[in-house]
């Protein structure tokens, strides 16, 4: 994401403001260092966050953010279209968002299966016995279906496989950003 944000955005020049949903430890004290007020940490039930929130209902009005990042919690939710949608809603017209989420790339499709119930076989089918889902290679497609247009972007054919390996980058994660 560092990479990512560095290489293909304006974000380390432009002091974006920004919603970070459950956000990764090894972010928050670089960007509340960078951004301060700009920068709202939120999430349902983490002490990290500044902000306890639902993602299915995000309280914050219409194009409230430049940037909103996602990262890992759309397989955790009920509703992940609605997630996305009111994702798309307070992103500012000109923002992005980088939605995240454990993908399966030999899968065409996304996996439900509520009927599975026993959490280790949860974790067989879905990587964690709390994912309520695991995408397919139609993740980008299922962003677009919920109003974004979605770039994907594919780091390790930008930076080239030598590079790639040298900052131990997965073999395989396209990383969506997401446009209103």
């Amino acid at each position: 994401m560092h990479l990512f944000l560095k290489n293909e955005t304006n974000f380390y020049t432009s002091k974006p403001r920004v919603l970070h949903v459950a956000p990764e430890y090894c972010f928050i004290e670089r960007f509340e260092n960078y951004l301060g007020d700009n920068y709202i940490t939120a999430d349902i039930e983490s002490p990290l966050a500044k902000v306890k929130m639902d993602l299915h209902d995000i309280p914050f009005p219409d194009n409230s953010f430049d940037v909103v990042f996602c990262n890992h919690v759309l397989e955790h939710v009920k509703d992940d279209v609605r997630c996305m949608q009111e994702i798309r809603r307070v992103l500012k017209p000109e923002g992005f968002a980088l939605c995240q989420s454990p993908q399966r790339y030999d899968r065409e499709t996304t996996y439900e299966d509520a009927s599975i119930t026993d959490p280790k076989e949860r974790e067989i089918h879905f990587l964690q016995d709390d994912h309520l889902r695991i995408y397919g290679r139609d993740f980008g497609k299922q962003l677009e279906n919920s109003g974004f247009t979605v770039i994907p972007v594919n780091m390790i054919e930008k930076l080239g496989t030598n590079e790639s390996n040298r900052m131990a980058l997965p073999l395989e994660e396209i990383i969506y950003q997401c446009k209103k």
